[in-house]
């Protein structure tokens, strides 16, 4: 590793350290954050963090890693207790992600993850993508549970990932909402975007980028109702970000402004957001293949504790 000291170029000033550094350097923006997590980017003596922005006309140290050394989050081989395959072939497997599972390494994440659960469980993976991200054709946060479908072969990982992008494939939701919707049945079409005042989260913005959420109400209770989502654009956070902005959001919800105190009552930790079906057509033969996912135990108990009691 070596120290250099850089100018901020006029042209990045008041750019976030992250995306800054990556440019200025030529790394990858994961990279530069890593860096920065680790106290890398420093000021007149006082380390950066990677959201923070630039000042203009200043000088900042960097710590530059060895070229040689590996870069970005890396995949260790972890079994998870309880992720089950829902359908495999030679081209595809669809597991049921546990909540608590990442899909792939990241950047101050250090629990288990999909791609190197299914490496321990012995399953070869398209080497497509990032090293970290091989197979990862789309992804649930940590805090959802349900359906996945990761790429084998490099044919897959090709056809999938462009099935994604031109929104073929069929991604059905259930998420349990605050209150109840109007109306029942509607569409939420509102850019999503980094929140201006919260790195951690997202927001609706108006500079973000387009989001389509299509729903139904399934089941009204008197403090909840159970919907179904079917996702138009697969934005971070995206059922989350647009039922709170409803003001509506998912029960146990606490980062997107849900009721703590039903969150306790109903003993959950996460968001009551579960991928509930996955359709697609498979990527060598062209059949339609469809999966289903049961509610895992914790959202089934504070679906039956809020019929039971708020009805």
């Amino acid at each position: 590793m070596t120290t250099r000291t850089l100018p901020v170029p006029d042209g990045l000033a008041g750019e976030r350290v992250d995306a800054a550094l990556a440019r200025m350097l030529g790394l990858s923006r994961t990279v530069a954050a890593q860096i920065a997590s680790d106290g890398g980017v420093r000021l007149d003596g006082r380390a950066l963090g990677k959201s923070d922005r630039l000042a203009p006309d200043s000088w900042i140290e960097v710590d530059v890693p060895d070229p040689s050394a590996p870069r970005g989050p890396v995949v260790v081989a972890e079994p998870v207790p309880g992720m089950k395959i829902m359908y495999d072939d030679d081209d595809v497997v669809v597991i049921d992600k546990p909540v608590g599972v990442a899909a792939h390494p990241s950047v101050g994440w250090t629990g288990p993850t999909v791609v190197g659960a299914l490496i321990a469980a012995g399953y070869t993976i398209a080497t497509s993508g990032a090293a970290e991200r091989q197979g990862i054709v789309h992804r649930l946060d940590v805090g959802t549970s349900g359906l996945m479908v990761v790429a084998k072969s490099e044919h897959a990982y090709s056809v999938m990932k462009r099935a994604f992008k031109e929104r073929t494939v069929e991604k059905v939701y259930h998420a349990l909402v605050q209150g109840h919707p109007e109306p029942t049945t509607g569409t939420i079409d509102a850019p999503i975007g980094r929140h201006p005042n919260h790195d951690y989260k997202f927001g609706v913005v108006a500079d973000g980028k387009p989001s389509v959420t299509h729903y139904e109400v399934l089941e009204m209770l008197s403090a909840a109702s159970l919907v179904e989502v079917h996702l138009e654009t697969g934005r971070t956070h995206q059922i989350r970000v647009h039922f709170s902005a409803l003001r509506h959001p998912c029960v146990g919800d606490l980062t997107y402004g849900a009721d703590p105190r039903l969150a306790e009552k109903v003993s959950l930790t996460r968001q009551w957001l579960h991928a509930k079906r996955l359709g697609f057509e498979h990527p060598s033969t062209g059949e339609w293949v469809e999966v289903v996912s049961e509610y895992p135990e914790d959202l089934a108990a504070a679906l039956e504790v809020v019929r039971g009691e708020y009805r």
